[in-house]
């Protein structure tokens, strides 16, 4: 009854006026930047982040979450109609959606999508209302040992479930980690690696980073390539969306599984959406009565994985509001936006900002209920999004980058600093180096700094107090598997490569 009250409470903030009209931008941006392939929400988010400081913390981070979310149903259309994922999530979409757009159902697979997004969607809020104040319930016990190794677990994970080399992965997060440095020392404040700037006194700023790394590059590497896919789209009308009888009697489970799998990983720091859309059509692959199916235009491989999908970016909330640990990047800057405003996420955050965390639950559902609106009656108006130039949306996305992180500080320097992340950003995706554990680093660097020093004033600097109190010790355990298991996957890369180029020496 508390959580239905405490719920209550929240839909009392979210039907504000501004939560609704904010809610409705958020979702309908992240729709769009969802649709158009090659944006994704985190260069959307990080444009609009320099908004939020004039907005509401609770309006704000409805409107950013909007976003986060509403992406991930615009992604798939991409996906379905170009083969091209409009997200790095929806690239599992692609698999069986594609093949039912070349067979004509298109409309099918664009409704399947909608529905199943909608269904994990609301399976996962329902977790995150049980399961978040339980879990920052158990964090109350958390000191700076267990936070650090909470953090530091975080960092870990992210790396070695990105997409690519671990190691690579794990090399992006130092260099996030070394970004944090530069500025004003939190203990001591002194200036440190400032080089004599006076604009370094505060360090590099977040919405610089995002914008340059996710932003500018993907602009810079769109330019490179000079392509646009033809869209394939045969007539879709809302006559065409309606499932066939069969297609009803396969929907359900698949989004069943694909929804629990979802809320399950995307509650594990680190692991994030993606890694729950391979999961969860593995296992349909798996359990499937005909296997061959998938990949020619199988429903179910549409269902699971949109379900999960939407499913992991809700649960995703649950580790960030309730520990401070964010899971990944998209949740790095929603992290950065709530501290910005002075608002630290963790174990206190539910009890000391409960009309927040319940309002932005609320929301969840508007938003939710929104997007299937959006998306089914009017998936004509998306499917012709992907006719847009790129020679002229892009441009505009450029000028808006500029103008976002200029409004930050009103420094030039700034801006400065976005275009060489841009760039750095492009070399680095040309390169295969992942640039998300870039920003996690960057954003959980100072916290990680702060919490170990804590940790060893407490113990006189004694390293013992990590290994000592039990919850640290298996944080720190955890890690330590992971990075081991990072080794041995590119040790074991490595020996297939040699053994490769042995082989074709000989």
């Amino acid at each position: 009854m508390e959580t239905l009250a405490n719920l209550s409470h929240g839909f009392s903030a979210a039907l504000s006026l501004d939560a609704l009209l904010f809610c409705f931008i958020g979702v309908s941006v992240g729709t769009f930047v969802g649709v158009l392939p090659g944006i994704g929400a985190l260069a959307a988010i990080a444009m609009l982040l320099p908004l939020t400081y004039y907005l509401d913390p609770m309006v704000g981070l409805i409107m950013l979450a909007g976003i986060f979310y509403g992406a991930q149903y615009g992604s798939s259309t991409a996906a379905i109609l170009l083969n091209i994922p409009g997200t790095a999530t929806a690239a599992v979409t692609c698999l069986d959606g594609y093949p039912m757009a070349r067979d004509g159902r298109a409309g099918v697979a664009l409704f399947t999508t909608s529905i199943t997004s909608f269904f994990g969607g609301m399976f996962a809020i329902c977790l995150m209302m049980f399961f978040t104040p339980m879990l920052a319930n158990l964090a109350l016990s958390f000191n700076s040992a267990e936070y650090f190794s909470a953090m530091f677990l975080g960092l870990v994970a992210a790396s070695t479930f990105s997409v690519g080399s671990p190691l690579k992965g794990l090399a992006m997060v130092v260099l996030g980690l070394a970004l944090a440095i530069p500025g004003t020392d939190i203990n001591s404040g002194l200036m440190r690696f400032t080089f004599g700037r006076y604009e370094m006194a505060e360090g590099f700023q977040l919405v610089a980073i995002a914008m340059g790394l996710f932003g500018i590059s993907e602009i810079l590497s769109t330019l490179v390539r000079r392509e646009q896919p033809q869209v394939l789209a045969r007539d879709i009308t809302f006559r065409s969306l309606l499932p066939t009888r069969d297609d009803w009697r396969r929907i359900p489970w698949p989004s069943l599984r694909g929804a629990g799998i979802g809320s399950i990983i995307g509650a594990l720091p680190g692991s994030g959406p993606s890694m729950a859309t391979f999961i969860a059509y593995a296992v349909e692959r798996r359990v499937a009565k005909d296997p061959s199916r998938f990949g020619k235009g199988a429903v179910e491989g549409v269902a699971a994985p949109e379900s999960a999908n939407n499913a992991a970016v809700q649960a995703a909330f649950i580790p960030t509001l309730s520990l401070g640990v964010p899971g990944d990047a998209v949740m790095a800057i929603l992290l950065g936006a709530l501290m910005i405003h002075g608002i630290i996420p963790g174990p206190q955050f539910i009890q000391e900002q409960s009309t927040l965390f319940w309002g932005l639950v609320a929301s969840f559902w508007i938003g939710n209920i929104m997007l299937l609106v959006l998306n089914v009656p009017l998936i004509g108006l998306w499917v012709r999004l992907l006719t847009v130039p790129y020679r002229v949306l892009y441009p505009t996305m450029l000028f808006l980058i500029c103008v976002g992180v200029y409004s930050v500080r009103s420094n030039p320097f700034d801006v400065g600093v976005a275009l060489a992340f841009g760039i750095l950003g492009f070399f680095m995706n040309m390169l295969r180096y992942p640039t998300a554990p870039v920003l996690l680093g960057f954003i959980l660097g100072p916290l990680i700094e702060e919490h170990f020093k804590r940790a060893l004033l407490v113990s006189r600097g004694d390293l013992a107090i990590f290994i000592e109190r039990p919850i640290s010790a298996g944080l720190l355990a955890l890690a330590l598997g992971l990075l081991l298991l990072s080794l041995w996957q590119a040790l074991r890369a490595w020996r297939r490569r040699n053994a490769v180029t042995t082989s074709m020496e000989t």
